[in-house]
């Protein structure tokens, strides 16, 4: 079973960057695929990004292609999500999360507790 902490979650401008990061505990997590979700007051839970557990193979969202990077890293057992360009409607709690189908969210059996990002304009 991996489990998992999200951090670096804050309040910045539109524009601005962000970099978040998950630590992964946890004999599995080298093996498993990685992905980072996101869910807004009202709104349903959402893909933002995900990565195969080599690295070799990422995806994302169309809403935040080309200005999010996701990346691992198994000797350290984290993951990392760099948000760049970031808008207001990228506010959200962003959630860390290990399962076995990129964008649907129960396809995930392991959920970190979440980091908030609030973007102002």
């Amino acid at each position: 079973q991996v489990q998992l902490v999200e951090s670096g979650g804050g309040l910045v401008q539109a524009g601005d960057s962000l970099r978040l990061s998950c630590a992964a505990s946890g004999r599995t997590f080298s093996r498993r695929l990685m992905g980072w979700f996101r869910q807004a007051p009202g709104k349903e839970r959402e893909f933002v990004a995900a990565i195969s557990w080599s690295g070799a193979r990422t995806y994302y969202a169309d809403s935040v292609k080309g200005r999010f990077t996701i990346s691992r890293d198994n000797a350290k057992n984290t993951v990392t999500l760099q948000m760049n360009s970031l808008k207001r409607e990228d506010t959200a709690v962003y959630y860390c999360a290990a399962g076995n189908v990129y964008n649907d969210p129960s396809a995930y059996d392991c959920w970190g507790q979440g980091t908030q990002v609030t973007v102002s304009s």
